[in-house]
């Protein structure tokens, strides 16, 4: 499929990442699929997950993949006509009916669709409680779901956060498609890929280089000092007051 806007822009995310000399350790891109829809959950921790999560992919036979993203980048000036030449999905998070079906139908036409399904970035880089979509779009368009890791790229570019050091340190894993047995309830199968997404991240970390004791950009269960989930939940909690206060 041709993609005049989408391929120029992973040629640049490359130079980028080559500029910022990146160390990447990709782990189980054969797990997606060379052809055919799939729909690839990922986690959530750096403004950079979306140009970085796709690379797994265009490793196996360039594929693109096409992202479900808050609408609102698509109404910015200078993003928006970007997101929607790389034919990614808005969605509106009051009426998500019409992203649900977008996504289906690309599922169906061959495509790798990805999803963030915590939503919103985890502060405590854990993976936060995810919603059931993921699970319904694959159950649907009969394709698999394939859960996925990227990790470090929160040391660049995140919640109060910007660091274009060179050098870091960026780990993806890459799990096994979860099956979903035809009649399966959505939300068990949510509860598995929760499991399967903590255990990549596991893995991932085990994997991480750079992991001095206290260090802000590794989990607190593996002795960083990044906050718990329940700190991390009270800083949320805040930022939503301080958002609603702002409002009005």
């Amino acid at each position: 499929m041709s993609d005049p806007v989408y391929r120029p822009i992973i040629l640049t995310a490359q130079t980028l990442f080559a500029g910022l000399g990146l160390r990447m350790d990709i782990v189980g891109e054969q797990n997606i699929p060379r052809t055919g829809g799939a729909v690839l959950a990922i986690n959530h921790t750096s403004y950079l997950d979306f140009a970085l999560s796709g690379m797994p992919a265009h490793l196996v036979g360039h594929r693109l993949v096409r992202f479900m993203a808050k609408d609102g980048i698509f109404k910015h000036p200078v993003a928006g006509p970007l997101m929607r030449g790389m034919k990614h999905i808005p969605v509106d998070r009051d009426a998500g009916s019409a992203a649900f079906r977008d996504a289906v139908t690309a599922l169906k036409a061959g495509e790798l669709v990805g999803v963030f399904p915590e939503a919103t970035m985890s502060r405590s880089l854990e993976i936060k409680e995810i919603k059931n979509g993921a699970v319904r779009m694959a159950r649907t368009a009969n394709v698999p779901l394939i859960p996925m890791i990227v990790f470090g790229g929160h040391r660049i570019l995140s919640y109060d956060r910007r660091d274009f050091s060179r050098g870091k340190p960026i780990v993806m894993t890459v799990g096994e498609p979860i099956p979903i047995p035809r009649g399966s309830d959505p939300d068990q199968v949510t509860v598995e890929l929760h499991e399967r997404l903590v255990a990549l991240l596991d893995e991932s970390i085990e994997r991480y280089p750079d992991k001095p004791p206290g260090a802000w950009w590794i989990p607190a269960r593996f002795g960083g000092s990044a906050p718990t989930p329940e700190e991390a939940e009270r800083i949320e909690e805040r930022v939503r007051e301080e958002k609603a206060r702002k409002r009005g």
